[in-house]
């Protein structure tokens, strides 16, 4: 088993589509990672051939009534972190997403996501919940991608 001194080496030595399965991804912002580390998880672990993503919650900023601005910052989160472990939008094959008010929030996030996500459409299963962490979260959304072979 590498060590994880030996791992965070290899993730900062190589580019994304290098990383082996097993890799763990954590945030490359020292807050956020200290609350993954506090809490337990990655933003992606990367098991054979699949790439996990926790959730990214989306939330509305100070004054922000229309949450398009906050699902873009969402994917664009979400599309930073696929490009790190060496895949893309193309190799999403399946997205859930928890709404506190899905009938509300559906539209604006599909409007967002179709910019990012071209046919043929991964599954997508739209959940709704009554609360999300942080309290200020409308919606989280997880994603599952595949590595391309090769």
């Amino acid at each position: 088993m590498k060590s994880p001194l030996m791992a965070l080496a290899m993730l900062a030595a190589g580019p994304a589509a290098a990383l082996p399965a097993g890799s763990v991804l954590m945030s490359e912002n020292p807050a956020e990672r200290a609350f993954q580390e506090k809490y337990g998880y990655a933003d992606a672990v990367i098991a054979g051939d699949t790439v996990y993503l926790s959730g990214v919650v989306v939330g509305l900023a100070p004054g922000e009534v229309d949450p398009s601005a906050a699902y873009e910052r969402a994917f664009k989160r979400i599309g930073a972190i696929l490009a790190r472990a060496g895949v893309g939008w193309a190799d999403v094959v399946e997205i859930t997403s928890f709404h506190t008010d899905v009938k509300a929030q559906l539209d604006p996030m599909a409007a967002v996501k179709n910019r990012y996500i071209k046919p043929p459409f991964p599954a997508w299963t739209a959940i709704s919940v009554s609360r999300l962490l942080p309290d200020t979260g409308i919606t989280e959304i997880k994603v599952i991608a595949r590595r391309p072979a090769g």
